[in-house]
């Protein structure tokens, strides 16, 4: 088992390409995505809108803590410029990083 940085998105459905070209230029290849989420922030809640572009999307990323940075970098002005939140924790992951790069 190791530490890994869990990196957990909520933005706006229509910025999801630029949150994920972000992501890919900053070294994180791997994602998740739900669509469609709803919740309530500071800014009210978001389960009674109609238009799909209003959706919000929840994006799961995972990465090595020396990889952080530059991700941050990137995300930083997007989500300032366009809205969002990012959160970041650290977990553990039980698979090993060499069983990675061997398969």
């Amino acid at each position: 088992m190791h530490v890994v940085k869990k990196i957990e998105i909520i933005a706006n459905s229509f910025e999801l390409a630029k949150i994920l070209d972000s992501l890919d230029k900053s070294g994180v290849h791997s994602h998740a995505v739900i669509r469609n989420v709803v919740g309530k922030g500071l800014r009210g809640t978001t389960e009674d809108l109609d238009m799909t572009m209003l959706d919000n999307v929840y994006i799961l990323a995972f990465c090595m803590p020396e990889e952080l940075k530059p991700v941050v970098e990137n995300l930083r002005p997007l989500l300032n410029k366009f809205g969002g939140t990012c959160y970041v924790s650290d977990v553990m992951e039980i698979r090993s990083v060499r069983c990675i790069a061997s398969i």
